[in-house]
């Protein structure tokens, strides 16, 4: 793991750390997009602050719309100001102040369970809250990614691994607050303290991080330094990170373009040293497609997920499966599967070589752009499922087993997929433009979520 004269890291601390911190990144996301906006289904009361569909007055407000698009317009606009604001603020300043500002506004989404409020105000604060703590996450988790760069990659790694388990996280609690059996202001007060828990956690372990020696260690070192002390990690990392799955997360791209470039050491030889800056162009040039892929990918997803999928109910009679339905088979069964579909990459990816495994076609197959245009018929199949409040389209698959199958190959593609887009585009590229290739494929994983956001909207329109 870390060169023989490095310290230990005692009890895996620092690991449990990063993992938590990982955890504590895409808590505040899941779950907006989880909760659902029972509260303005009546004003002026509290009650049914928690339920099982979108109907409505809630669904007046297009909550998962609004919620969708201002999450990721954050991400895209601080990935576009990512130099200028890491270049200007101390990382110390960006990551605590982040987490701190994170928790203080959603202990006020909390606090405002309890307090008597009509939908309008209530909504209006809510997408506020919603905007402010997703611009600080998009600095968090910008801030994190850059201190993981001195640390082995291993860490990257369990950094990653708490990301992605952020869903099914808050999924669970979801369904743990409505099956506790107390009133639905109680059950959503739960709700939302629980990620208050997960964000003061992580503030405690990052700020245990300069106490344990194996942390400091790696942390006092610029990431140049430590780079050279590590070379003997990849080979670990790249295994493991193959079990774990690429996690929906942007900087993503830029660690796995990073490990590539160490990954194949016998080709840098036969490259020229170039010292000047790689092109801009000429490597969008060598990605487009690739990147087109990521951007319809996400656009895709975020056009029917959560804004349409939380709309379908269970065909069933009114029961306790018909309550579950929704939290079950949209949000935990989504976010179980998407896990499963990236981590089908260690096993069928395309343009790699993968002993042991059948043969793959190669990078430029035109296989993968027509997978990725096929999952714009999910569009369709979802708005014709089980939603009973529309006015235009027909209802053509009432039964619940047509939502649960659509969702698990939803699901599915959309984790492998989006990991195939970006294990290929390192490799459509020159070791030195991987850097580029890495900046760009950021662009455009935060432009494909702020499409799908805006899509959504009108998909809405159309039921």
């Amino acid at each position: 793991m870390a060169r023989g004269d490095a310290p230990q890291d005692s009890y895996h601390l620092v690991g449990i750390s990063f993992f938590i911190l990982g955890l504590g990144t895409l808590l505040p996301w899941n779950f907006f997009i989880t909760a659902i906006p029972g509260r303005l289904a009546g004003a002026n009361t509290t009650t049914g602050a928690l339920d099982t569909n979108h109907t409505g007055l809630a669904d007046t407000f297009n909550f998962n719309n609004w919620v969708t698009l201002l999450s990721q317009l954050p991400l895209l606009l601080f990935t576009l100001l990512n130099s200028l604001l890491y270049q200007c603020i101390p990382e110390m300043v960006r990551i605590l102040g982040s987490l701190l500002v994170i928790l203080l506004l959603f202990a006020l989404t909390a606090a405002l369970v309890k307090v008597d409020m009509s939908p309008g105000p209530f909504f209006s604060i809510t997408m506020a809250s919603v905007w402010f703590i997703n611009s600080f996450c998009a600095v968090l988790q910008g801030s994190l990614f850059g201190q993981l760069g001195t640390m082995p990659s291993t860490y990257s790694t369990l950094f990653l691994s708490g990301q992605g388990l952020a869903g099914i996280f808050a999924a669970l609690a979801m369904l743990m607050s409505m099956a506790s059996g107390v009133d639905a202001q109680t059950s959503a007060l739960g709700y939302f303290i629980t990620p208050c828990v997960g964000i003061f956690m992580s503030i405690v372990c990052y700020l245990s991080l300069p106490h344990l020696e194996f942390a400091r260690y790696y942390l006092a070192k610029k990431p140049s330094q430590a780079q050279g002390q590590e070379l003997e990690t990849k080979a670990e990392l790249l295994q493991s990170d193959e079990k774990n799955g690429i996690p929906n997360s942007p900087q993503k791209v830029a660690l796995t373009l990073d490990l590539d470039a160490e990954k194949d050491p016998e080709l840098e030889p036969e490259e020229p040293q170039k010292p000047e800056k790689p092109s801009v162009f000429i490597v969008f040039q060598k990605i487009w497609l690739t990147a087109l892929c990521l951007v319809l990918v996400f656009t895709v997803t975020l056009s029917v997920f959560p804004a349409i999928t939380a709309m379908v109910t269970s065909s069933t009679s009114p029961g306790k499966w018909s309550r579950f339905f929704n939290p079950i088979c949209c949000f935990l069964l989504f976010n179980i599967m998407d896990w499963v579909g990236r981590s089908l990459t260690s096993y069928f990816l395309w343009g790699l070589p993968s002993p042991g495994c059948l043969p793959q076609p190669d990078e430029d197959s035109r296989l993968l752009p027509l997978l990725v245009c096929l999952r714009v018929l999910f569009v369709p199949l979802f708005m014709l499922c089980h939603v009973p409040e529309r006015s235009r389209l027909p209802i053509l698959f009432p039964q619940d087993a047509y939502f649960i199958t659509f969702m698990l190959l939803f699901a599915v593609s959309n984790g492998y997929l989006m990991s195939l887009t970006m294990c290929l585009a390192p490799r459509q590229v020159l070791p030195h433009e991987r850097e580029v290739a890495g900046t760009l494929m950021t662009f455009f994983l935060a432009l494909g979520l702020s499409c799908g956001a805006a899509f959504s909207f009108l998909f809405k329109a159309l039921l």
